[in-house]
């Protein structure tokens, strides 16, 4: 079989799984940095600011495809109603995420509201609970699909037609919803450490492109997710962030771990260097590298191939950018307790 020819039997393969919907949903290695698509109870569970907004791209397989596989992701969110609950506060956010697989054949979209509670337990740990809700919509250009019978040994030849192939419908949208918890625990200053757990497509929604009938098959998996992070500070000029994850969908999994470091430039930390390494198992390894000026941060990552795939892609996995923007308020509010270390 020739290198030409394998390259396409995994794109296929690819393909196929997305349409038959037993692939995972959309992703970043940077997981960290996008905690509203990670855990809907994270709306609003921001330690060290009142409010967030961040922008979120991933360039995927540019070395194996002509387009490659892109996403674009935003969010923003904010604690509201501090001063009326005591000892606790709500959160309220959104997200939009969009994604294009290969040269436009597969278009996703997403848009979603998050809603959270928090609650802190005395002076040293918080609950959360929160959920969202949206509305997503696929597309797939027919018209840019080939199938395996079309392949003649050299090339595909799209005169070739099947009927058993032909798509009963090339758009479909769905209402979806989330749901998730969280704990945080920080007994000092230089310690702090997060647990939580979510669950994905609740309702169960329907996608598929192949029947318009309500099947099992056609049902949107149910994802689970679960992630344990903590901030670390050993000395006045470092802040370690471990971070796990863990997700499994539709029997498959994904496991990813690492580490990032914070170094400050200047006294308080108003400018940063961010250094990271996370590996996802049995995929890649992810080399992480930032900046922060006055509370906004870009964070650039590079996935390096270590599956079967690198023999294809030479390696060369996935870039992402993250740009991340905190604040509060008003500067001039009383100060707040911060919940995490800070320099």
């Amino acid at each position: 079989m020739t290198k030409n020819r394998k390259i396409l039997l995994i794109l296929w393969v690819a393909l196929q799984s997305a349409c038959s919907l037993q692939a995972q949903d959309l992703h970043f290695s940077q997981f960290y940095n996008s905690p509203l698509s990670l855990n809907p109870a994270n709306t609003g569970f921001i330690p060290d600011a009142d409010y967030r907004v961040g922008l979120h791209y991933r360039n995927q397989w540019s070395s194996i495809l002509a387009a490659p596989y892109k996403t674009v992701s935003a969010f923003a969110d904010a604690q509201v109603l501090r001063n009326k609950i005591e000892n606790g506060w709500m959160g309220l956010g959104a997200y939009i995420l969009s994604d294009v697989a290969g040269s436009g054949t597969l278009r996703s979209t997403q848009v979603y509201g998050s809603l959270a509670y928090h609650q802190m337990l005395g002076r040293g740990s918080l609950v959360t609970a929160g959920f969202n809700m949206g509305w997503a919509n696929k597309q797939i250009d027919a018209s840019k699909l080939t199938f395996p019978d079309q392949f003649n040994g050299v090339f595909f030849d799209n005169t070739i037609q099947n009927n058993d192939d032909v798509l009963n419908r090339t758009n479909v949208s769905f209402f979806d919803m989330q749901a998730g918890v969280n704990y945080a625990y920080f007994p000092t200053a230089d310690v702090y450490l997060n647990i939580g757990y979510s669950i994905q497509h609740v309702n169960s929604p329907t996608e598929s492109f192949f029947s318009d009938k309500e099947s099992a098959s056609s049902k949107l998996p149910i994802r689970h997710i679960g992630f344990i992070s903590a901030i670390l500070k050993p000395n006045d000029k470092v802040i370690l962030n471990p971070n796990a994850y863990f997700t499994t969908q539709a029997k498959s999994n994904e496991l990813m771990f690492g580490l990032n470091a914070n170094y400050s430039l200047e006294d308080g930390g108003s400018k940063q260097l961010i250094v990271g390494a996370y590996y996802r198992w049995g995929d890649a390894a992810v080399a992480v590298a930032g900046i922060e000026i006055n509370h906004i941060r870009f964070t650039f990552s590079y996935d390096i191939t270590t599956s079967a795939l690198s023999q294809f892609n030479n390696s060369e996995g996935a870039t992402e950018f993250n740009l991340l923007k905190k604040g509060f308020y008003n500067d001039n509010n009383t100060p707040r307790q911060s919940l995490c270390p800070e320099f």
